[in-house]
């Protein structure tokens, strides 16, 4: 066999391939401190919108209560909603309530109510209450003297947990709605319970609301 003599350019190249060194990859760090002040900066800023947040809460409340009176009622024979009972009811009371609408009353009060006005309404609300209590707070020295977190921390606090209780209630109420076999003496008893905790917890941020416009009225 003959040797060929190898070329003078695959001499001069090393035989070990070298490939691209990775760029290290530094994982972004999350700055929590950073998404603290962004959240507690869009919260203080509902105070500036507290007017129009009232006017849309307004509107939304009147719209259900026109629905409640003026269709609502005509559907359960005069029986008033368990939305309306701010007492709670017994499981007898519900169930009349339940019989009388019938399939398709209820139907109509879940799509009409529960799914519309009312999937909106505790959020707006909630949202409302804490501009107004951030609003309201701003006029007393003490509250503007706590930092802009707590601040905001503290009207959230005092809202959130009628939000809770409030979507909780309607999702109980939506579940009798939608399967009247799931209404017994406990899931009525429980329905109950949370409407009258909701109108509860309702009257916490209302009334933190009020005692602070009268202080401020105070110092004017």
């Amino acid at each position: 066999m003959f040797a060929y003599p190898m070329p003078d350019f695959v001499k001069a190249t090393p035989m070990t391939s070298r490939l691209p060194a990775k760029a290290r990859i530094i994982p972004a760090e999350f700055d929590q401190n950073a998404v603290g002040r962004s959240l507690t900066a869009m919260i203080l800023r509902l105070s500036r919108h507290a007017a129009a947040l009232c006017f849309a809460s307004a509107a939304v409340f009147i719209a259900m209560t026109a629905m409640e009176f003026l269709y609502f009622r005509s559907l359960s024979g005069g029986l008033p909603s368990l939305d309306m009972r701010f007492a709670g009811f017994t499981p007898d009371e519900g169930m009349a309530w339940l019989t009388a609408l019938g399939r398709r009353g209820g139907e109509i009060i879940l799509v009409w109510h529960y799914l519309t006005f009312d999937l909106l309404f505790p959020a707006l609300l909630s949202v409302t209450m804490v501009s107004l209590i951030l609003a309201t707070g701003r006029r007393l020295k003490n509250f503007r003297a706590m930092p802009a977190q707590l601040q905001s921390l503290l009207a959230v606090v005092l809202v959130l947990p009628y939000t809770l209780a409030d979507y909780a209630q309607n999702i109980a109420v939506a579940r009798l709605l939608s399967d009247f076999l799931s209404a017994n003496p406990d899931s009525l008893s429980f329905a109950s319970a949370l409407t009258v905790t909701k109108f509860a917890l309702l009257a916490i941020p209302l009334a933190v609301i009020a005692v602070f416009y009268l202080a401020g009225q105070k110092r004017l």
